[in-house]
């Protein structure tokens, strides 16, 4: 019985539902996420009961949300309906103009242009591959993942045109060019309006859930970029679990009535390329009819005009573009009420970057998501309360997901004991392009090893502690030791070479490397980072070199003491 109340009281809130308690009721019988059983791939796995079949698929349902505004760029704005339009039209051309077949590869290298997500819809609609190239990449590193993925054709903007050129003629890559303006193409180049005539119909192809459907190359430690492969299966399942945690957040934390309600929109400012970009921002927005507002370029400034002037309620980014945001000096001088949520992954974000950005978002709070390209970006997630009240957490995972602790003997660890964390769950990717080694040595028995280090709490929030890969994260990019040595060891006065990462404010680390010359050898800094510009992408070229007179410490095994080094420099 309830205690009668002293006129004038305000009735207590009701607890909120835990996590567990809103997502086992969500994911229950009955519901439009329930959780059942499946073969994947040859193994029980399992999945969502009501997923639709592959990603042709999600794109007929987007087709429902007809005339409402869903990219915006620089002035221009295409309807859902307008876009739907022009991917059909690519389509049929690259059927019947290309003869482009089931599990061919079409590879897109561009910026954040309307039309790399039109490119990505068409080809994926008849049963292609579609290939993601890196467009902050050079022409060697473009040139590998061409070759590598086998791909029959390219659909890139003139930059990119130029980088690729001696590949695709050497290659026998055919080629669309976007907005190339005025300027010339070669021979066996097609600019994008005389291929794609909107009005032409998409051809019917019969997709299997388990078809192939995306290639992201993810940096490999190796040197060289791995081909990550995902089926249809794969990102509709990642597709349906940021769903379903929206779901979840929604039942344990409605919106309050005096909240004014806005149509959902995102601002990308991430590239397209990358998994985050790609999955939980263009493909959300597409599946929920939310308007998806381009930027040129990341600039903080422009992204707060935009943020005014479009009512832009989601910013997914990596952290340093949240620490951008609420840091600029003229944040103030612009409405951001209509911000629901900031935040991102990629990259952990220090305790205070979550104050501040709670502080500021008035009408929202900040966010975080612990996904990788081999997961299609999605993993667990913190939010809400549970982020401030944890805010060095990755915070939890749908039961859609698997995740456990294991130690090198592949042991499952209790809550509090440190091993390397394994993701299990139907969002996985099947494997790396053509390497069946590198997928044996990730993928086991149908779990992910992420080669991070975590831990649980007891209350069953994930933490991150370190990294057993030698990677350094750099403003949400992986930069990967063994790659930027690589290339440093081409240069004829190296000796010794250790990359490894410094602490960074606003990127959460810098590339740094600590160098040994060769006898009676000189070189300059701004020399060897003119060098390394010309073999791999700005963002892996070390900010930091250190020229040293004595070898560089080694364990016992003969390998470089980086933390040593880190602990040293820093």
């Amino acid at each position: 019985m309830t205690p009668a109340m002293t006129p004038g009281m305000t009735p207590a809130k009701p607890p909120e539902m835990t996590f567990e308690q809103a997502a086992a009721a969500v994911t229950g019988p009955g519901q439009v996420f329930e959780i059942t059983h499946a073969e994947v791939l040859g193994r029980t796995s399992k999945v969502w009961k009501n997923s639709p079949p592959n990603l042709r698929a999600v794109f007929a349902a987007a087709r429902a949300h007809g005339d409402k505004p869903f990219l915006v760029y620089e002035g221009e704005t295409l309807s859902f309906a307008d876009t739907m339009a022009r991917a059909d039209a690519l389509g049929h051309a690259l059927v019947n103009t290309y003869g482009i077949k089931p599990g061919d590869r079409v590879a897109v290298g561009m910026r954040n242009y309307p039309e790399w997500v039109i490119a990505f819809i068409g080809a994926i609609s008849v049963g292609a591959i579609n290939v993601s190239l890196n467009s902050w990449w050079t022409a060697d590193e473009l040139d590998y993942a061409l070759k590598d993925s086998g791909a029959s054709l390219l659909i890139c903007d003139r930059e990119r045109l130029g980088l690729c050129q001696d590949t695709i003629a050497a290659e026998g890559i055919k080629a669309i060019v976007v907005r190339s303006g005025n300027v010339p193409i070669p021979d066996g180049v097609e600019p994008w309006d005389a291929v794609v005539h909107v009005g032409n119909a998409l051809p019917d192809v019969d997709i299997a859930p388990d078809d192939d459907a995306t290639i992201l190359y993810t940096s490999g430690t190796t040197g060289r970029p791995k081909g990550a492969v995902s089926t249809h299966r794969a990102v509709v399942s990642a597709l349906m679990a940021f769903a379903c945690r929206g779901a979840v957040d929604g039942l344990r934390r409605p919106a309050p009535p005096e909240l004014e309600v806005l149509p959902p929109s995102f601002v990308l400012i991430v590239p397209l390329f990358h998994v985050t970009g790609c999955v939980p921002v263009m493909l959300g927005c597409l599946l929920s009819g939310a308007k998806l507002v381009i930027m040129y370029k990341w600039d903080a400034g422009k992204a707060l005009e935009i943020i005014e002037r479009e009512k832009i309620t989601n910013f997914v980014g990596v952290p340093t573009q949240s620490w951008d945001l609420v840091n600029h000096p003229d944040f103030a001088k612009y409405d951001t009420s209509s911000l629901r949520s900031v935040g991102g992954g990629g990259a952990p974000a220090p305790a205070a970057q979550v104050e501040l950005v709670a502080k500021k978002i008035t009408k929202g709070g900040p966010q975080l998501g612990y996904g990788m390209t081999e997961t299609n970006a999605y993993g667990p997630g913190n939010n809400g309360p549970d982020y401030l009240e944890h805010p060095t957490s990755t915070g939890k995972a749908l039961p859609i997901m698997d995740v456990v602790i294991r130690d090198e003997n592949l042991n499952t660890l209790p809550a509090g004991e440190r091993g390397e964390i394994w993701f299990g769950g139907p969002m996985l990717i099947r494997g790396y392009w053509g390497k069946p080694e590198a997928t044996a040595d990730t993928i086991v028995d149908g779990f992910l090893r992420t080669g991070d280090i975590g831990r649980f709490d007891a209350d069953g929030f994930l933490y991150i502690e370190d990294r057993a890969k030698d990677m350094i994260l750099r403003g949400g990019e992986n930069v990967y030791s063994a790659e930027v040595e690589s290339a440093i060891y081409t240069h004829p006065v190296i000796h010794e070479a250790a990359v490894f990462g410094l602490p960074h404010e606003r990127l959460g680390e810098e590339v740094a490397c600590a160098l040994v010359l060769r006898e009676g050898a000189t070189l300059d800094p701004t020399e060897l980072r003119a060098y390394l510009g010309e073999r791999i992408a700005s963002f892996k070229v070390p900010a930091h070199i250190f020229i040293r007179d004595e070898p560089l410490p080694r364990n016992a095994a003969g390998k470089f003491l980086k933390r040593e080094l880190r602990d040293e420099l820093s």
